[in-house]
């Protein structure tokens, strides 16, 4: 059966109609982003309520929670606009991180569970809106659709004087699509490779006359295999928002979000033997399942919240954003395991019949976020004071019946498998036992000061102090306390260069205990020193980063060499690198986003790459007196490393590559990621086991704006 299934003939035939039809001109208004003439002069760079046009954002909020040029912040932060995300054609989060300075976004390759990302080396807590969003391993969250987010702020380093709740990594926040003054409608349909099919819109505009009530309601409908066999990527997702705007000084946005996902695992824990390593019986492919009939990874999730703001003067603003959410997770997964004995994972001499264990999770996890914080603006002396003054609060509820189940020979009742002529055979479980009650509660108040000094110094200094409890039914809960501080010096705008120099703090209480043992998890610290230098040329829209880090962190989850759904944590580490980002247009008709990243960890973190690159460049042209045409082509870099006694995972290069076409409402695309369909692996790990990269993904797609 082929693995990339795809060429529609009606929507190619669609193609070939619109490709005759008359050309209309792109209408900003209608269609939210206009097709410029390659031959005119444009604008370098535009923003429309807070959607930015191009790959290149002016500012962000996620380094300092205010609207902060980002050559003005003394931290590496990127961003990734809708724009790209769209041209780049992106199905998850993860992949949208595919071409992020200081992101290592397929660490643990093709993994239907979740988004795992890298940042310097540690896995960054996701946020959305500000608000974490996600507090355990699998069980507490949905993957976000990256069709619902305007853009991605990618904060690198500790973030914790801010967010409290962040690692040495720091925070990967989702920023998600809100209502418009002007009216934007959009209806667009994917069909691609694993029987992908996919229709998704977005609304959006006033309600009333005079723009007081705005509206946007954003869907998603997908049904689609994966490159696995037998593992689906369904979903249903909708999420309608309303913002009440009685001023121009207050507005009030409320948010409701209702996801249902069906699907399984694609991580299937093959062992070295047949992928990196040799077998006698050949190689086992990419494709090939060794789970059991009705495994599965199920969620369904809940949120409804609001982002509240009111300006009493020009110098003083409040802002609150709060959220609830409901997240229910239906995991049953059996698996291969190599851990046992990784040199020899096999029960025949043959070398062909795996041992597996399983895993299984019901779980309930509810969760509540509120941030409220004042922003006030005034002068001491030649110094003026951008002031912050915030409390946040955290609270994690979770009820979780978990099964481990033991290989056959090593006394469970998990049957082994042939990997490479699996038969599936009916299998039931053990029964639950009763339920896992945890809990987390945390609360912090911070104090952030934003200082310009004279024209050219900027300071940014913070202090701050959390509270935190850990609860497990039928123990005594478990306190905890932090103070983390936060201070960067930059010397902005000299002849366009900004140097700066920053030192930051991580404190993150990690909820949950470890399943076997039942030990709580106890608060992962860090602490980070960066130097660097941020570069804006005058009058054109570019920008280049270099940033030189070095961070240390105590007690990081890590999977558990014998059991890679358990977690452990580890005592101290240190990581050092280096990043080079260079984003922007170089003409007014080609956009280009670039990174270099060096990296060096600790011996106790499971290894990566030392070098990392990517560059994707996207040109807009005419063809045959035809305007609306444009063509991407990205390339992506990974260096080979070694996690001994695993084999080393080779270097890889991967190339990904779009055309597309907008004449008048219309815009279609075709997409290619993993463009020579490379067979690889994202890691072997020293435990036993080796990840398979994503294979080549074709999609086609087209989307109608009215």
């Amino acid at each position: 059966m082929s693995r990339s299934r795809l060429i529609p003939a009606p929507l190619a035939l669609a193609i070939a109609f619109s490709l005759s039809a008359p050309v209309q001109a792109a209408d900003l208004a209608e269609a939210g982003a206009a097709t410029p003439d390659p031959q005119a002069t444009t604008l370098d760079h535009i923003v429309v309520q807070g959607q930015t046009i191009g790959y290149k954002a002016d500012n962000a909020t996620t380094a300092t929670k205010t609207d902060t040029p980002i050559g003005e912040t003394p931290q590496a932060i990127t961003v990734v606009t809708r724009e790209r995300m769209v041209d780049q054609g992106a199905l998850s989060v993860q992949e949208a991180l595919g071409y992020a300075a200081g992101v290592r976004s397929d660490a643990y390759g093709l993994d239907s569970r979740g988004d795992w990302t890298l940042i310097r080396g540690s896995s960054p807590q996701e946020y959305l809106d500000g608000l974490r969003s996600s507090f355990n391993y699998y069980t507490s969250s949905a993957r976000t659709d990256p069709y619902m987010l305007e853009r991605i702020e990618v904060l690198r380093g500790p973030s914790s004087m801010l967010f409290g709740q962040g690692s040495t990594a720091g925070v990967v926040n989702l920023v998600s699509k809100r209502p418009q003054a002007q009216a934007q409608r959009e209806i667009g349909v994917q069909l691609g490779s694993f029987d992908r099919r996919q229709v998704n819109a977005d609304f959006t505009g006033p309600l009333t006359a005079d723009g007081t009530w705005l509206y946007r309601i954003v869907g998603v409908y997908r049904d689609s295999e994966t490159q696995v066999d037998h593992v689906d990527d369904d979903r249903r997702l909708i999420a309608p928002s309303l913002t009440w705007k009685p001023s121009e000084d207050t507005s009030l946005t409320l948010q409701l979000r209702w996801q249902q996902d069906r699907t399984g695992s694609t991580s299937q824990f093959f062992g070295w033997s047949g992928l990196a390593a040799p077998n006698p019986n050949g190689r086992v492919p990419s494709h090939r399942y060794i789970g059991n009939p009705g495994d599965r990874y199920d969620t369904d999730r809940t949120t409804a919240g609001w982002l509240f703001e009111h300006r009493f003067n020009e110098n003083w603003t409040v802002r609150q954003s709060f959220r609830a959410a409901r997240n229910k997770v239906d995991y049953a997964s059996a698996y291969g395991n190599p851990y046992a004995d990784p040199a020899n994972p096999f029960v025949d001499p043959q070398q062909r019949v795996i041992r597996r264990e399983g895993w299984y999770a019901d779980t309930k996890a509810r969760m509540q976020n509120i941030d409220q914080h004042v922003e006030g603006h005034f002068k001491t002396g030649a110094v003026s004071h951008q002031m912050l003054l915030g409390v946040d609060a955290v609270r994690f509820k979770q009820d979780e019946k978990q099964l481990f189940e033991l290989a056959e020979d090593l006394g469970g009742t998990m049957p082994a498998i042939d990997m490479y002529n699996p038969v599936y055979l009916p299998h039931t479980p053990p029964a639950f036992g009763p339920a896992t009650q945890t809990s987390q509660r945390q609360i912090g108040l911070y104090l952030q000061d934003q200082m310009h000094i004279g024209e050219h110094w900027i300071v940014v200094a913070g202090l701050r102090h959390d509270r935190a409890k850990s609860g497990l039914v039928g123990a005594a809960d478990e306190k905890s306390n932090a103070t983390t501080k936060r201070l960067g010096v930059m010397f902005h705008d000299w002849a366009g260069w900004s140097p700066y120099v920053s030192y930051s703090e991580s404190f993150s209480p990690v909820a949950g205990t470890n399943a076997l043992t039942g030990a709580r998890y106890t608060p992962q610290r860090g602490e980070q020193i960066e130097a660097g230098v941020k570069f804006e040329p005058a009058g054109r829209d570019l920008s280049f980063t270099a940033a030189t880090y070095e961070l240390r962190e105590e007690n990081r989850l890590a999977a558990d060499p014998s059991n890679p759904n358990v977690n452990i944590q580890i005592g101290k580490t240190k990581t050092k690198g280096l990043e080079l980002e260079f984003t922007g247009k170089l003409t007014s008709s080609f956009d280009i986003t670039a990174h270099y990243n060096y990296l060096e960890n600790d011996r106790q973190l499971e290894n990566t790459p030392q070098h990392q690159a990517a560059v994707w460049g996207k040109q807009r042209f005419s063809l045959a007196g035809r305007d609306g045409f444009a063509a991407g082509l990205g390339v992506r870099y990974m260096s080979a490393f070694d996690s001994l006694p695993a084999p080393r995972t080779q270097a890889v290069t991967l190339a990904d590559a779009m055309v597309s076409f907008d004449t008048g409402a219309w815009r279609w695309a075709l997409n290619v990621n993993n463009l020579t369909d490379k067979r690889y692996f994202s890691i072997c790990m020293s435990r036993g086991d080796c990840w398979f990269g994503a294979r080549r993904n074709i999609g086609l797609s087209a989307t109608f704006s009215f």
